[in-house]
């Protein structure tokens, strides 16, 4: 029997945006898959219907993975591919398995010998920063910055010690707190240093802009409630 694939579908970042963002070969490859891992199957099911209405949802199997999965959870997820069925893998938004629980199914199926299949879609890392006219050879993601105080300024030393190697450090976020970090950015750092805020990316109220943190400190901002990354370069 012909073994199944593992298919990485990227979804768009921003509402009312995917014909723009998702290429039409995303879109009718995804109408033959029936069996989907994700990270919440509420928000696949509204994806899946914007890609093509005519999509049988009752026909199609969900396996949800998120922060609450176990790791003895990830392996019988794939067993579709061993039955000779593609597997669909989709996020909340942007890329599979980039700053994604779905690389560690994708580290089993590596394992395994099964073909994984990435296809093109938005990502907010490479877009904010290919606008941020920052070091794009050497970058870091790191996800979210620490909440409490003394591990948040070992994480901005451990960044600036990076940036003065010339390497870029990308970060993102809760977004009620979007307002707060910037604050925290300009007080804790030193105003040379540039940052790049990338909000709503690909959305209507896209906004991509780079400033010294001095001048940050002097500019009317609100980046409140919404999807925003942030990128620190010198």
């Amino acid at each position: 029997m012909t073994l199944g694939r593992l298919i990485l579908f990227p979804v768009e970042l921003s509402d009312d945006t995917l014909k723009s963002v998702v290429p039409a070969t995303n879109i009718e490859l995804i109408r033959s898959v029936k069996h989907f891992i994700v990270e919440n199957v509420r928000s696949a099911r509204r994806f899946l219907k914007r890609c093509d209405r005519d999509i049988d949802i009752d026909e199609l199997t969900f396996t949800e993975l998120n922060r609450h999965t176990l790791p003895e959870e990830l392996a019988p997820m794939l067993a579709p591919i061993e039955q000779g069925h593609d597997i669909g893998i989709i996020s909340e938004a942007g890329c599979p398995a980039i700053a994604d629980p779905g690389a560690d199914v994708v580290a089993i199926a590596q394992q395994r010998g099964y073909v994984v299949v990435p296809l093109v879609g938005p990502s907010s890392i490479l877009l904010s920063l290919m606008a941020s006219g920052f070091n794009g050879q050497s970058f870091a993601f790191l996800g979210y910055l620490p909440i409490k105080v003394a591990e948040r300024e070992r994480a901005l030393r451990d960044m600036q010690a990076s940036i003065r190697r010339g390497q870029t450090q990308i970060f993102i976020e809760t977004p009620y707190r979007n307002n707060q970090l910037i604050a925290d950015l300009i007080a804790r750092l030193p105003r040379s240093l540039r940052l790049c805020i990338a909000s709503d990316i690909t959305g209507a109220r896209q906004s991509i802009i780079t400033k010294t943190l001095d001048d940050w400190s002097r500019a009317a901002y609100d980046y409140d409630r919404r999807p925003t990354i942030f990128l620190l370069y010198r």
